[in-house]
């Protein structure tokens, strides 16, 4: 015979049993009131490693492993050993009817002769809706997995629990609801001597007076009643039935009642109010009593929604199914008013971490569209900037010496991207902006500065004008979140008509770059490429692309902005290209080299958190003749102070200092190396660092690591720029 494991005993059971059904056939009976309808936290348990399970709403499965909850505890956390994932289905409808029962079968039966698309929950049916979101969107788990249901309207037709015993004794095992009794019985459960309080399941008469308590050790033996002149009477029994009233299971409803959602049938009725507890466990999740609440109440906590964040009852399995009732009508005693329920927010049922997570997958660290290219080509990945990027593809200085020499291919589509329109867009970047945006032409673009309110520089990038109200702008790879964020506040905060859409993560870019770029780029369809900081669209390799042209290598260089779609096709289309020109592709640790023989710095490395233009040498990026800009007033304010540190190009023999290397002058500290490396092109160390100056000049010596450096101009390379106008 099939069986499962229940706190280590092995438990027979019959096909279409549930877990606590066949419990109770054999005998094993959890304390407190069981409804078997899900309503009540009594008969949750640890199901194959899942916790917080309600055993009357799992079906038996031969060789599960059932464990009970620790007595007024929570369950030990996982081990780690089991993984509990859920797949995640996204269904489409016109309506979606939660609940079966008589009013729920009618609802949907009525909307699907209308010629209605329906989809039909039920927990009965292993279905259960969790939460209605805006949209509408309906969740819901099932045995498949979570249902990610979006619709036009919902039916809320839960139907009612039976309300709770609270008392003393109503903790004892053996004391069942009229519904969970009627339920019982039709499968065969011999309930002994029944004793039954208020309206009874058929075939059982209730006995008279009110309920006082329950008698027993561990299991029901008894039921105390009071009739209305005090007297009290014992019932012997070996089971107990109570038929206490209902209470609407309108949690779904009450979430969304403002999202136009619909109840119907008994989730409909208005709740029934028992009598004031005056003794026992009012919320069995959080194991708050009678006394509990009164305490509360004496210290001022008098409203719903205090009462529940000062007892936390309503915080747990039930989600206030089993405490609701009592609470409302404790309080209406205390108070006078009989107050609504607290709100109820999804979801309405514990859910796993992996049911949480379906249709998701976060990388701490996002990936380029061409990360599987780089893998296969074997690169040694890093998380630089945010995001995993090639750092080598196992030869630094060959991919140096393919840009510098012939022609390479580089991943850059981590850079911020994005789109600015609108009457006011350029009146938005004008102000935003400490250089003149108006005169860019369409089909031009500039580099600029983005400063703050202080006058430091917090990002650089590109303006690149594409008609009249039409704007491409580009960030850092790090700074592109912060950027959006910062254009959105300054567009609201000035009331612009302008739209912002952030590009960064839906368009890849790949820069072609080297002496023979333009070669390469014929063959691939590009016969007439724009000219220095100039940009167009056209086709590469019969993929549509804004192609712009600049350079942070410092030679002659193509970025080709694409659909994240087509970056693949793309960057084996150019690969395949450039295979007789050497073509090889360049990773991060080539393009710090290159980017340094040009002298062109990186915002956060070379930068610090006081960077003005004047500072980092980039006043020439700042019009001050300009009416307004951020950080305007503060750049006038700060250029008026003598300079006392300046970013400086530094040349030394040898290999190059680790970055961060302290800088000494004539003894002294004097400040610290920012970028450095060996520059095979100029056959010596080239170097950023920061340098005070002293009676307001700069040395024209340091010393760093016990060796001479020498103040250079930059670029180090190139200085007239030629070889990236070319």
């Amino acid at each position: 015979m099939a069986a499962f494991t229940f706190d280590g005993s092995s438990v027979p059971f019959d096909s279409g049993d549930s877990v606590l059904l066949a419990l109770r056939k054999a005998g094993t009976i959890p304390g407190g009131t069981l409804c078997f309808a899900g309503d009540c936290p009594h008969c949750v348990a640890t199901v194959d490693g899942v916790s917080y399970v309600r055993m009357c709403q799992v079906s038996c499965r031969d060789g599960m492993t059932v464990e009970p909850h620790p007595v007024g505890g929570a369950p030990p956390l996982p081990d780690g050993t089991t993984a509990h994932t859920a797949p995640l289905q996204i269904r489409h409808c016109d309506l979606v009817v939660i609940g079966q029962g008589e009013s729920g079968s009618a609802a949907a039966a009525e909307a699907i002769a209308r010629g209605r698309r329906v989809i039909t929950l039920d927990s009965k049916q292993g279905a259960d809706a969790i939460g209605i979101y805006a949209g509408l969107t309906v969740l819901a788990r099932s045995q498949y997995g979570l249902e990610r249901i979006h619709c036009d309207d919902v039916v809320v037709a839960t139907g009612a629990a039976e309300i709770q015993p609270v008392c003393t004794g109503s903790d004892l095992s053996g004391i069942y609801t009229a519904r969970a009794a009627e339920y019982l019985l039709a499968h065969g459960v011999d309930l002994g001597t029944v004793v039954a309080v208020g309206d009874p399941p058929p075939g059982h008469a209730s006995v008279s007076g009110q309920l006082v308590r329950f008698e027993g050790e561990g299991r029901v033996a008894a039921v105390v009643t009071r009739d209305w002149d005090g007297t009290e009477h014992t019932h012997p029994c070996d089971t107990a039935i109570v038929g206490l009233g209902l209470h609407p299971r309108d949690a779904l409803f009450r979430m969304a009642r403002d999202l136009g959602v619909t109840v119907v049938g008994d989730a409909a009725i208005d709740a029934t109010i028992p009598p004031p507890p005056q003794a026992g466990t009012i919320c069995p999740c959080a194991n708050v009593t009678a006394d509990d609440v009164k305490n509360v109440w004496d210290r001022g906590f008098h409203e719903m929604e205090l009462m529940k964040r000062a007892t936390l009852a309503g915080t747990g399995t039930c989600q206030g199914m089993a405490c609701l009732p009592h609470l409302r009508s404790l309080l209406a005693d205390l108070g006078g008013t009989v107050q609504p329920p607290f709100t109820a927010r999804p979801v309405t049922k514990q859910i796993t971490f992996g049911e949480i997570s379906a249709g998701a997958h976060l990388r701490a660290y996002p990936r380029t569209a061409l990360d599987g290219e780089h893998r296969r080509l074997g690169a040694e990945m890093d998380r630089i900037g945010g995001w995993w990027r090639p750092w080598t593809y196992g030869d630094t200085e060959g991919e140096y010496w393919a840009v510098r020499n012939g022609v390479s291919i580089g991943d850059v589509s981590t850079l911020g991207k994005m789109i600015v329109t609108g009457p006011d867009s350029a009146e938005l970047l004008e102000r935003l902006y400490p250089t003149r945006i108006a005169g860019i032409k369409p089909g031009r673009s500039k580099y600029v500065l983005i400063l703050d309110e202080r006058g430091y520089v917090l990002d650089d990038g590109l303006v690149c004008r594409d008609g009249e109200y039409e704007w491409f702008l580009t960030f850092t790879s790090s700074g592109a979140t912060f950027a959006e964020m910062w254009v959105r506040d300054w567009a609201e905060s000035w009331e612009l008509d302008v739209r912002i859409l952030n590009r960064t993560m839906s368009l890849g870019a790949i820069n072609v770059t080297g002496p023979h770029a333009k070669e390469l780029l014929e063959r691939v369809g590009l016969s007439d490429p724009p000219s220095y900081m100039g940009h167009a669209s056209a086709q590469i390799a019969g993929i549509d692309c804004r192609v712009f042209r600049l350079s942070f290598t410092g030679e002659l260089s193509f970025e080709l902005h694409h659909a994240i779609a087509d970056s693949v096709e793309l960057w084996r289309a150019l690969l395949d290209a450039g295979a007789d020109l050497d073509l090889r592709p360049h990773g991060i640790d080539a393009l710090l080299k290159l980017r340094l023989e040009k002298g062109h710095i990186l915002v956060g490395q070379d930068s610090d958190f006081d960077s003005t233009p004047r500072r980092l040498h980039h006043e020439w990026a700042v019009d001050l003749s300009k009416e307004f800009f951020v950080g305007k007033a503060a750049t006038i304010r700060t250029n008026k102070a003598p300079l006392n540190k300046q970013l400086v190009g530094l040349t030394m023999d040898g290999p190059a200092p680790h970055e961060g290397a302290v800088i000494w002058s004539d003894g002294d500290y004097n400040g610290y190396v920012t970028s450095s490396t060996w520059s095979p092109v100029t056959e010596q160390s080239v170097l950023l660092g920061w340098l005070h100056l002293r009676n307001g000049e700069l040395p024209t010596e340091a010393t760093i690591e016990e060796r001479r450096a020498i103040v250079s101009p930059v670029p180090f390379y190139d200085p007239d720029g030629g070889r990236a106008r070319a």
